[in-house]
């Protein structure tokens, strides 16, 4: 069992999660909302995140304001972000882009806590599928006769502990991301 690599494995999930977890909306506005949007520019020619278009900063807790680097395309950013439905009303303001948020009413909360859950139910199997793929090597091994019995059960329960821990990570990002969510 290659236990570096297996852990990289389960730390590709845990940062795909991670990223996926910050992308909902909570009570308060931060870039993560909008960063990974993807925004057709130039006429149509270039689909580009929004974090490669301008900058993005959240002045208070109900506010993002993007200012666009290449100010010529600002209405074509404000349009993408609009197109992309995630629920945000861009506004023009000069020579930047401000999205106010309402705050969450009670339904969406509930709403966000529902997908927060089926976004973690998704990681949990991806790592049961990584520790299913190991112990399949692992079982193989055995059978080949390249590893002892001993050796067998010890890789199994290394492995174990392993998809314990990042299970343990992945439970903890949801509990915090709960809170900020259910946080009036």
């Amino acid at each position: 069992m290659d236990e570096g690599a297996i852990r990289s494995r389960m730390q590709q999930v845990i940062a795909l999660v991670e990223s996926d977890v910050a992308s909902i909306r909570t009570g308060r506005a931060t870039p993560a909302l909008i960063e990974k949007l993807e925004v057709a520019v130039y006429g149509g020619q270039q689909k580009l995140k929004v974090q490669e278009l301008a900058t993005i900063s959240a002045p208070d807790s109900q506010t993002l304001v993007v200012d666009p680097w290449d100010k010529s395309i600002i209405g074509e950013i404000s349009k993408g972000i609009l197109v992309a439905n995630v629920g945000m009303n861009p506004s023009i303001d000069g020579e930047i882009i401000r999205i106010s948020f309402p705050p969450l009413t009670t339904e969406d909360r509930q709403k966000y806590v529902k997908l927060l859950s089926t976004k973690l139910e998704g990681a949990r199997v991806m790592m049961r599928q990584i520790r299913g793929d190991a112990m399949h090597e692992i079982k193989k091994k055995f059978g080949a006769k390249e590893i002892t019995e001993d050796d067998k059960f010890g890789q199994e329960k290394r492995l174990q502990g392993l998809t314990d821990e990042m299970i343990g990570k992945i439970e903890e990002m949801g509990e915090r991301k709960k809170q900020e969510l259910l946080q009036i």
